[in-house]
């Protein structure tokens, strides 16, 4: 008896002959792509040219893409591909919740990334004029700055719900900030104690310094953070969100100096960034071809 050739809904041929991959609608292989990562996208685009044009496609992009960006962006952006509108998300940061918060896009997976303005921040003598100044800051990501001009009790807090991270990640947190020439008392106080976890149940702590001239013993120390105009950062936990979209819990997030009793002064507080743990061997050079449009032709993977 002479069998069927004709296609089947499970993507195998009336034979049970599977069907060439390759073989589909551009439409079909840009919706497999959509279900991958930005990264897996860039890399498959090298595969051919029908794969690098499927790559091209909204339909692909479109997924990548933070729920109710159409709200957050320019109107200018809004007029550009999807693709195009993913890579300025990625390198370039928008103000959202009044300016009290900062968005942006990891590059390779499209996780989001966020950074508390210092105004969202709870800091304890903040308002007092004596203590904390607030203005402008040449640099700064946000309309103003905290600049510490002295006190004792040093208490920074800051809160993001959780249902705003990228699920399944493993985000670090961490303090943005610079010295001033003059600063004083973190040599007398060394050490703070940092803290994340979600409201009302576990709280990571651990030891932080801002001081990097001085090491004092094991903990976390400042380093240079290129991505914010040499300004340094410390790292102060880490959290793995699972849950996607429905939980109301609010991620906690401390540092305090509150028991050495010595006068400090000449942090100015950038804020707080929260952004996926990057992993080692993480490179762009797939990415960064495919954002400037290098053909498949470039590397000689025609098919």
């Amino acid at each position: 008896m002479a069998s069927s050739r004709g296609g089947g809904d499970d993507g195998c041929s009336g034979d049970g002959e599977a069907v060439v991959f390759s073989a589909l609608p551009e439409g079909c292989i840009a919706n497999v792509l959509s279900l991958t990562t930005p990264k897996d996208t860039c890399r498959l685009s090298l595969v051919s040219k029908m794969y690098q044009s499927a790559a091209e496609s909204d339909t692909v992009w479109e997924r990548f893409l933070p729920s109710g960006y159409e709200t957050m962006i320019p109107e200018s952006l809004l007029r550009r591909s999807k693709k195009e509108i993913y890579l300025s998300l990625c390198d370039n940061y928008i103000l959202i919740d009044d300016g009290d918060k900062s968005l942006s896009l990891e590059k390779r997976s499209g996780k989001k990334c966020y950074m508390l303005s210092p105004r969202s921040l709870t800091i304890i003598w903040g308002s007092t004029p004596k203590y904390w100044r607030w203005g402008s800051f040449p640099g700064a990501r946000f309309a103003e700055v905290a600049e510490l001009l002295g006190v004792c009790w040093l208490e920074i807090r800051g809160k993001i719900k959780t249902r705003l991270l990228s699920p399944n990640t493993m985000y670090e947190i961490y303090l943005v900030f610079q010295l001033r020439p003059d600063y004083y008392g973190f040599d007398i106080s060394p050490y703070f104690k940092v803290g994340v976890g979600v409201s009302g149940g576990w709280i990571q702590e651990r030891i932080a310094f801002l001081d990097e001239e001085h090491h004092f013993g094991d903990g976390c120390y400042p380093n240079y953070q290129i991505d914010f105009d040499n300004k340094m950062e410390v790292e102060l936990g880490d959290y793995y969100h699972v849950r996607d979209g429905d939980d109301d819990e609010e991620l906690e997030i401390y540092v305090l100096e509150t028991t050495g009793g010595h006068w400090k002064c000449g942090v100015v507080v950038h804020g707080i960034h929260i952004r996926p743990r990057q992993h080692p061997g993480d490179s762009d050079f797939a990415f960064s071809d495919f954002a400037r449009g290098r053909l498949v032709s470039d590397y000689n993977l025609k098919r």
